[in-house]
């Protein structure tokens, strides 16, 4: 009986917790502020369950958790307003390189792209807070690795990578370059390489609010 009751408690804590929260919550930040002895996978399991049915429903993006609109109901509560947003060509190309090939480090993602990438490219993309620094590579240099992050998951409706559009159907849809992804550049660790032309700044990559809309515009600037 008592046990039965430190379930029923828990539970109503955890859905507190995730109801109150602006962003998914991970497991490990549910488990210290529940305790170790509580089954918090099996009851968030059973939270999911039980809202699988309602408006809202309870979904696991990244082991992170979180309340979010049924999808038969979204466009009920759908408001649409124009607001123009942009990313350039180049923070676009960025980001697709490093949700593809991450732990992606800068200079591969230039090899990638043919052109050196400019400092703001990733700023706004950290800014954004679609990618952030990994691990350092354990090459000369030691440079820094790029990963996306849980919220960029949550922005484009995605429970893990693996979710992602398949390489080969985006390489057939031209959107992708059909050479290998990476070519790793012997010795140039995290710097520019000499021999690739400097990409141009763009005015309009910049942030103008804290979130961006899915559906993002992209400059028609070529790089250089």
């Amino acid at each position: 009986m008592e046990k039965n009751y430190d379930n029923i408690h828990n539970m109503r804590a955890i859905e507190a917790m995730l109801f109150a929260s602006a962003e998914p919550i991970h497991i490990r930040a549910i488990r210290d502020r529940i305790g170790d002895d509580a089954d918090v996978g099996g009851l968030l399991m059973e939270l999911q369950k039980h809202y699988e049915t309602r408006g809202i429903n309870l979904v696991e993006i990244d082991n992170c958790w979180a309340f979010r609109t049924a999808e038969d109901v979204a466009d009920i509560l759908s408001v649409e307003k124009e607001v123009q947003r942009k990313l350039s060509r180049a923070a676009m190309e960025t980001l697709s390189i490093v949700a593809y090939h991450q732990p992606v480090t800068r200079a591969e993602i230039e090899n990638i792209r043919g052109v050196a990438t400019s400092r703001g490219t990733l700023d706004v993309l950290m800014e954004a807070e679609w990618v952030k620094p990994g691990r350092r590579r354990e090459t000369p240099g030691r440079p820094v690795t790029w990963v996306t992050t849980t919220a960029f998951l949550d922005q484009f409706g995605l429970e893990a990578l693996t979710d992602l559009p398949g390489l080969d159907e985006l390489k057939a849809s031209g959107l992708l370059d059909r050479r290998p992804a990476i070519e790793t550049i012997p010795g140039t660790g995290d710097l520019f390489d000499d021999d690739l032309p400097d990409e141009e700044d763009d005015e309009d990559d910049h942030v103008d609010d804290d979130t961006f809309d899915s559906n993002l515009e992209t400059d028609e600037d070529e790089d250089n």
